[in-house]
């Protein structure tokens, strides 16, 4: 089970990773969840003009408590960032190759965090077995060749889930959109845990796996619609970057 965090409009990025450390630390856990403490890896994404197809991308599996420093985040000057910090539920599930953002090269590329654990997805694809659940899920929830996600196509995709499981909580991003899709399965033990938090100014916005104290008070925090996909237009990679 991960944490996430996606920040659009004129923020500041080494706030929005302090928060991110924070969630994946345990100090703002407050929920019925059994995790508090994400160690097994992070990654980020961000609009950068000069990075192939205006995303750059970082990953490190090192727990993100220990490691936020060594990255580019601290500083930057961009208008969208997003953070996954990771606790692979299974052991074997780990490494590099299993750090997020996953990525689907090509002319259009996609990248992809996931919060929750789909063992199921696997038998939608056609797969004798699942090796890597949030991988299936990324294939199957943005089609091969899609531009964009269409809510009710997604939340259809979703509710065809075979039974088991916990949440589709993910952020796909792509060089013209960012979604977050907010959705939990049916009778899920832990909604808690696996709601979303979103936070509004006339500045910024951000949308939180957690709320976070250090960006504004809890009163400022809403929960996030769930059964939910937020569509977030990325400007164009010629614009000025925002600071």
């Amino acid at each position: 089970m991960c944490r996430l965090i996606l920040a659009t409009g004129r923020f500041d990025a080494g706030a929005v990773l302090d928060a991110a450390v924070d969630m994946s630390c345990g100090r703002t856990a407050d929920h019925d969840g059994p995790t508090n403490v994400h160690p097994n890896g992070w990654g980020a994404v961000w609009r950068q003009p000069d990075a192939p197809n205006g995303l750059a991308v970082h990953r490190d599996v090192r727990p993100l408590g220990e490691s936020y420093d060594d990255s580019p985040i601290r500083g930057l000057e961009t208008p969208f960032l997003a953070i996954h910090a990771r606790h692979a539920t299974l052991a074997r599930n780990q490494g590099l190759k299993c750090t997020h953002p996953l990525e689907r090269g090509g002319e259009f590329p996609w990248y992809f965090m996931h919060n929750g654990f789909l063992p199921t997805v696997y038998q939608l694809l056609g797969l004798p077995e699942s090796e890597f659940d949030s991988g299936e899920y990324f294939d199957y929830i943005v089609p091969k060749d899609a531009r964009r996600l269409d809510e009710a196509s997604t939340l259809e995709r979703l509710t065809a889930l075979p039974p088991g499981g916990s949440s589709g909580n993910a952020i796909a991003v792509n060089p013209e959109h960012a979604y977050v899709i907010h959705w939990t399965t049916p009778g899920n033990q832990a909604p808690r845990y696996f709601g979303m938090y979103t936070l509004s100014t006339p500045r910024f916005r951000v949308i939180a796996s957690e709320v976070v104290p250090a960006l504004a008070p809890p009163e400022h925090w809403e929960p996030l619609k769930p059964d939910h996909v937020v569509e977030i237009p990325l400007a164009p990679v010629t614009d000025p970057v925002l600071s």
